[in-house]
């Protein structure tokens, strides 16, 4: 597979995001888990990307049930479950966080480890002086800023380097063209794309509104409820017809567009499933197929906001 420069390592282009490890998207178990993690390791990928809220500690316990040394490790934290639901930047609680992850994951370092959400009130030099002082301790091999604006990536690069900013970026969700891809390449750090399939919607096949209320939380996602469901399910039918007219898979195609946008953009797809990686065949996208891929989804064709209000608490807005 092809590799891309992630702080001091090179690393697969496509990583593997685990969220779904811990049943946001439904029931899922550890033994797919764990074959998910095995298929995706003999595919070549060689990040894998989770986090301590991910049922509460339920996929970083999977990953060091699994143990495989040999790969790039990134974790995350700084959002506190509620009710109500809020984030924790202070030094005391990502430390406290770390060692409970390192805990869970079986480790004593981790390469990659993230600020989930930033807390407004902790200016972000302290936050990056934090970060700076585990990367000097061996505790971590770098640190990353995840939904988070340009501005605030300057900033805490300036007080210690970032290693990696993590926001949502696909061909629905445009907004870090708006100059946060731009500023991490300006600043040599790498820019890490999570949902590069849309949350499903760019998946093998099309998406039916069977989600679990309650469980699923696409069920409350505005790009997922009437009438946008349906609306984006029409707006990316021209694309499914593009891609089986090309011999593309869906989500090849979709990771083929995310790859293009950039040489230090590395998509995370998640999945947990070992069937749902073998549709991660990058598709082999010249000039004319990305211009043409653009016409069918230009910018800012989604049906719907990608969060509700209620989910976008402590999500950086710019532009």
């Amino acid at each position: 597979m092809e590799q891309r420069r992630l702080g001091d390592r090179s690393v697969s282009a496509i990583g593997l995001g685990t969220m779904s490890f811990g049943g946001i998207f439904g029931p899922t178990d550890e033994a797919a888990s764990l074959a998910c993690l095995d298929a995706a390791a003999d595919a070549g990928i060689s990040h894998f990307d989770t986090a301590d809220i991910y049922g509460m500690g339920v996929s970083e316990r999977i990953i060091g049930k699994w143990g495989l040394r040999d790969i790039h490790l990134a974790t995350k934290c700084g959002i506190v479950n509620g009710p109500p639901r809020t984030v924790r930047n202070d030094e005391a609680y990502i430390r406290q966080c770390l060692e409970a992850s390192l805990r869970r994951l079986g480790r004593e370092h981790v390469d990659l480890y993230y600020i989930h959400r930033r807390q407004p009130e902790v200016p972000v030099e302290d936050l990056a002086g934090t970060m700076g002082r585990l990367v000097e301790e061996g505790k971590i091999g770098g640190y990353g800023l995840s939904e988070v604006a340009p501005s605030t990536l300057r900033r805490a690069h300036t007080e210690h380097p970032v290693a990696a900013v993590q926001n949502e970026f696909s061909l629905w969700t445009r907004l870090p063209q708006l100059g946060l891809i731009r500023a991490c390449k300006e600043l040599g750090v790498a820019f890490v794309a999570f949902s590069p399939l849309g949350r499903g919607m760019f998946g093998r096949e099309p998406l039916t509104r069977d989600f679990r209320a309650g469980i699923d939380f696409r069920d409350s996602n505005p790009r997922f409820t009437e009438p946008n469901f349906s609306a984006n399910l029409a707006a990316i039918a021209p694309f499914r017809a593009l891609c089986a007219e090309r011999g593309w898979t869906v989500p090849g195609a979709a990771l083929a567009w995310v790859l293009a946008q950039g040489d230090h953009i590395i998509p995370i797809p998640g999945t947990r499933s070992a069937e749902h990686l073998r549709d991660w065949r990058v598709a082999d996208l010249d000039a004319a197929d990305i211009a043409e891929i653009e016409r069918l989804l230009p910018a800012g064709f989604a049906h719907g906001d990608r969060y509700g209000d209620h989910q976008m608490g402590f999500v950086e807005r710019y532009c």
